[in-house]
């Protein structure tokens, strides 16, 4: 099988998960087999494992560079292994057929953490080892078996300054109302945050969310079709779609608002009203090319509280440790999404109910998006 046929099977596999003929589920299992016979290039999506290197997928664009300079560097100074930064973008399907390829070429994951505690019980992911990572360092409660939390972002909106400037949005009932607020929408492609948002635009209160109504949810966002231009699956795309003008509004990461906030232009601003706040999380696949060991070691080494400074200072990403609250100055504050400034605005999204009822949660939303 040569590359570029198993490259048209995966691109037909993917297109009948978003028209709904096949469930992610059967997708994985699919893909799986596709890439077992799969030349290595094909697998690593981009980024190769070898000896002495570790690979790190995350959500591309300006996360590359910033992983890179906040860890990757220093933790080959301090051990030899260098880090490769891999924005083909984490999904739960993807992880799965990295695992079920028998010869997986990722090693760590920024994955979500109900991916991950997921994964985790289906053993396609290794136990965090907290002898070697430091637990103290990080957010009561936001240390999961299967994954460790290394930052915070928020699913928030971001919106036209120049067409909203004088009147911007309040909550997830404007960004649903295009009579008050002309103009086309972005949403995630997966879904997550989403129904939460539908929910709220809907009349429900923030304290009664979960568990979630999903048929609720589900009519909301139908109904809502219409009005959405693009359905975004990573960072830079969400960047890219509110810079170009065709979405006067989108629900976003965080992290990629606060990089759209400080362009000169001024062209998008943000709200944290109604946001909802999540951890972000690295993972190690299980039986990585690189090493349990070494995947924990560059875990632990992310910790760190001047390092990850450099990551709320390159992306926006809320500090995992507490310690680095005191390290960012007052000005950058509002860009923090755990400053409790911005907290008490926000809704926490609920990881357990995610582990366990995402999946299907996500085949109905993909059937109702690309229908």
């Amino acid at each position: 099988m040569n590359d570029a046929f198993q490259k048209d099977c995966l691109e037909i596999l993917a297109g009948k998960v978003e028209r709904g003929e096949i469930s992610r589920r059967r997708f994985a299992q699919i893909a799986a087999m596709v890439l077992a016979g799969a030349p290595l290039a094909l697998r690593a999506g981009g980024a190769r494992a070898a000896d002495g290197q570790l690979v790190l997928v995350n959500w591309g664009g300006d996360a590359l560079k910033a992983y890179d300079a906040a860890y990757g560097q220093a933790f080959q100074k301090a051990t030899g292994i260098t880090v490769k930064e891999d924005g083909t973008g984490p999904t739960e399907g993807a992880i799965t057929a990295q695992f079920k390829s028998g010869k997986p070429t990722w090693d760590l994951v920024d994955a979500d953490p109900f991916s991950a505690i997921s994964l985790g019980h289906q053993g396609m992911i290794e136990p965090i080892d907290y002898t070697v990572v430091d637990k103290a360092k990080m957010r009561p409660g936001f240390a999961w078996d299967y994954a460790a939390s290394t930052y915070f972002f928020s699913y928030i909106i971001a919106y036209d300054a120049q067409k909203f400037g004088k009147n911007p949005p309040t909550g997830m009932a404007d960004f649903f109302d295009v009579k008050k607020f002309p103009g086309k929408r972005s949403m995630y492609k997966w879904g997550v945050g989403m129904w939460e948002a539908a929910l709220l635009a809907d009349g429900v209160a923030p304290e009664k969310l979960y568990p979630l109504d999903l048929k609720r949810a589900h009519d909301k966002i139908a109904a809502f079709k219409e009005n959405v231009s693009s359905y975004w699956g990573g960072g830079a795309e969400s960047q890219q779609v509110m810079l170009s003008g065709d979405a006067s509004m989108g629900l976003i990461w965080s992290t990629r608002a606060s990089l759209l906030d400080k362009d000169p232009s001024g062209q998008v601003k943000f709200i944290w009203d109604q946001g909802l706040i999540s951890p972000g999380a690295l993972a190690v696949i299980k039986n990585n090319p690189g090493g349990k060991a070494n995947a924990m070691s560059f875990i632990a080494s992310t910790t760190d509280p001047k390092k990850q400074l450099v990551m709320f200072d390159m992306l926006g990403q809320g500090p995992a440790n507490p310690a680095t609250d005191a390290l960012i100055p007052v000005d950058q504050q509002k860009y923090n999404p755990v400053d409790p400034a911005n907290m008490t605005k926000q809704i926490a999204l609920d990881m357990p109910w995610y582990a366990e009822n995402y999946g299907a949660a996500l085949d109905t939303y993909t059937k109702i998006i690309s229908a």
